[in-house]
């Protein structure tokens, strides 16, 4: 259909009254009776006179349910897209919708916005652009801005929370809808806006917005993160944030460590030639505060988690989001980091991160990771948190295979580091082989084979091999050279995670009925039962044929 005929329908005719109050009669009892409709904050809405209601957007029903806000018509920008059957066409413009062609300046739909406001009508504009499903709200763009300095409109901030949860489908499902309106917001009239003062006027509006979405319940934008550990990861991720904005507390084990990092604000053990910035405040792990946090990040050895969960899991709210950063499974169970943490944190959601995120590099050169959580909304904020953070974010639900990925790349650097000395067949021979036993695993607990394929499985294992600083590797290169598994971290001053991880990865793997003989043998040569050089023998060495499930690398 002709937009330029919608266009001029909307601006000298308006809603057909026939239509807009007979759908409007069907519809608002059943938002009330089917979706249990709130709506709180409608004397805010002016009765008479133009006005502006700039709302966030989550689902197609949105301008319907916050229609019902005021006892007369609201004029809405709807996507071109919409407007392509004649048929719809029709009643969406008979109904006060209009077209906009979005990302792109589309000035007919500023025309029609003035015109509409200009005869004493409400326009709802969504500033965020587009539909923003999972997480808190989106960014928005200047339009609304520029359009309430051009007309002098009051602007009335409105939140809807509920509507995205409706629709699975084409099934609409009952869920509880709810609206808040806030006060009116008015600017000085101005004609032509500046691009850079309708972008300061919209960001006048949208944090009204943001509040009334919040009130309602809404997912805040994530601005104070606690991070628990100072070591290399801890530090680099405290520093990446600070520098994206965001104000970050940085908690060390020890006093003594806060004091030295306080004075010196540089990590000299862990990060050394990296300044800590004045927005990461340094302070021991257990002052923090984390009340008044909306992210946590758990920095902290695999090995660790137990005491660390031990210490700050009854401080972490529950409207807080938490990041475990640890690599390898948590002793004594073997239980994975995520689930070790969900079972006893009562944080709103919890997320695994995955990748070659070396911690130096990643602060130089930056780092592509992956993001693994079941909850979609917090996989979203976070996402848009580490993006500001410089690095680049694939976002998955597959967090058993994001965490055994790495499981199978610590262990698969150690094995090759070990097996180096005897050439490098048997070096990757030993690395393949148990990569390819710690994948049959993931997959036997559903992980998929593309995330061992993908960023946290090969991606991871190929930064490790190359990396010159790699805690594995020079874990493996110690084992070859005959030193005790207990002696290595002392030596590393940190904790290599294969170490831990490799007899709880052959527990696991024995109670899902898989025979991995390269972990067992490993196995043994970390637990000093086997000699290094009787190890490498068994690497290549013709297998023979065993009954049960069997894991081969391809």
């Amino acid at each position: 259909m002709d937009h330029q005929s919608l266009h001029n329908r909307a601006r000298e005719q308006g809603a057909n009254p026939l239509v807009y109050w007979l759908v409007r009669a069907i519809l608002q009892p059943f938002f009330h009776i089917y979706f249990r409709l709130s709506r709180i904050g409608r004397e805010h809405i002016p009765a008479d006179g133009p006005v502006i209601v700039a709302a966030n957007h989550r689902s197609f029903l949105d301008p319907f349910v916050i229609g019902t806000m005021a006892q007369r018509p609201m004029y809405y920008v709807a996507k071109k897209e919409l407007f392509s059957r004649p048929w719809q066409s029709w009643i969406l413009n008979a109904l006060g919708a209009f077209p906009v062609d979005r990302g792109a300046h589309d000035g007919d739909m500023i025309t029609t916005a003035k015109a509409i406001l200009d005869r004493g009508d409400i326009v709802l504009i969504f500033p965020e652009g587009t539909r923003i499903r999972p997480g808190s709200l989106g960014k928005p763009k200047r339009g609304v801005g520029r359009l309430a300095l051009e007309t002098g409109a009051p602007v009335v901030p409105v939140a809807v929370i509920g509507t995205e949860a409706v629709r699975r489908g084409w099934r609409i499902r009952p869920h509880k809808v709810r609206i808040r309106a806030g006060r009116p917001l008015r600017f000085p009239q101005v004609e032509g806006a500046s691009p850079a003062l309708a972008g300061a006027v919209t960001d006048r509006i949208w944090p009204c917005v943001m509040l009334q979405w919040e009130w309602l319940g809404g997912l805040p934008p994530i601005r104070r993160a606690a991070i628990i550990g100072a070591g290399s990861w801890g530090t680099s991720l405290a520093v990446s944030l600070a520098r994206a904005g965001f104000d970050v507390d940085l908690g060390c084990r020890t006093r003594k460590q806060a004091e030295a990092l306080s004075v010196s604000r540089e990590n000299s053990a862990y990060l050394p030639g990296v300044e800590l910035p004045e927005s990461v405040h340094v302070m021991r792990a257990a002052e923090l505060e984390l009340g008044g946090h909306d992210l946590v990040c758990l920095a902290v050895p695999a090995r660790s988690l137990p005491s660390a969960i031990a210490a700050h899991a009854e401080r972490i709210p529950r409207r807080a989001g938490l990041l475990v950063a640890s690599k390898g499974l948590v002793p004594p169970l073997g239980t994975l980091p995520s689930a070790f943490v969900a079972e006893r944190v009562n944080a709103r959601a919890v997320a695994v991160l995955g990748g070659p995120a070396q911690a130096a590099d990643v602060l130089e050169h930056g780092a592509s990771v992956v993001l693994a959580s079941v909850d979609r909304s917090f996989a979203r904020r976070l996402a848009d948190v580490l993006r500001a953070a410089g690095l680049d974010v694939s976002p998955t639900n597959d967090v058993t295979g994001v965490e055994l990925a790495g499981c199978a790349k610590s262990v698969a650097v150690l094995a090759a580091a070990a097996a180096s000395p005897s050439g490098p067949n048997v070096a990757g021979a030993a690395a393949g082989k148990v990569f390819a036993e710690v994948d049959a695993l993931a997959r036997s607990r559903g992980g998929r084979p593309e995330t061992f394929a993908g960023l946290a499985g090969a991606g991871d294992l190929v930064a490790s091999v190359v990396a010159s600083g790699s805690r594995n590797r020079r874990a493996g290169e110690m084992l070859a050279q005959g030193a005790p598994a207990a002696e290595i971290g002392p030596a590393l001053g940190q904790a290599a995670e294969a170490v831990d991880s490799i007899p709880l990865l052959v527990s696991a793997a024995r109670e899902a009925h898989l025979q991995t003989p390269a972990l067992d043998s490993l196995a043994l040569l970390v637990e000093g039962r086997i000699e290094p050089e009787y190890w490498t023998a068994t690497v290549t060495a013709p297998a023979r044929p065993a009954p049960g499930r069997s894991v081969r690398a391809a």
